[in-house]
């Protein structure tokens, strides 16, 4: 069973590591096309933020946010390969800041095209979220291993 949990997590994993590595490829100068698709969000959840709480959120290089994904992602998949906990509160730590901010279909109308792509794609984060969290709940819940050796009794 060893080899097929680790198969499992590497697999799941991959999805992770394969999209860090190619936003890591086209990355460039000004943080590559995952920038400009994540700038205009940024903003539409900084005028809701500042309209619903009244709290000014000040202005920040979209390109370290998009770095900050890349390491999150890389690091966390690399680490969850190998059943590390800390690798799996990465990637819901990446799934609980991006998804909502990169799917918004909150922001659409229910008859628009974009509503359902997105609404979709959030979905299907949602569903890597709930297996990381079962992940975790599973390797908490799992006894450590104890050691084979018996005490002996000790005799008068």
């Amino acid at each position: 069973m060893g080899f097929a949990a680790f198969l499992g997590r590497l697999l799941f994993a991959s999805v992770f590591i394969l999209t860090a590595y190619q936003a890591f490829n086209e990355f460039g100068v000004n943080g590559g096309p995952a920038s400009k698709a994540l700038r205009p969000k940024i903003e539409v959840l900084k005028n809701h933020v500042t309209s619903k709480l009244g709290i000014q959120v000040s202005d920040f290089e979209i390109k370290y946010l998009v770095a900050v994904g890349i390491a999150v992602k890389g690091i966390g998949g690399i680490l969850f390969i190998f059943g590390s906990s800390f690798g799996a509160y990465l990637l819901i730590f990446h799934q609980m800041l991006f998804a909502p901010v990169l799917y918004d279909f909150y922001n659409y109308d229910v008859d628009e095209k974009e509503f359902a792509h997105l609404f979709l794609k959030f979905t299907q984060n949602m569903a890597l979220f709930g297996a990381l969290l079962f992940f975790i709940r599973m390797k908490n819940s799992i006894p450590k291993r104890r050691s084979k050796k018996v005490p002996k009794t000790k005799t008068i």
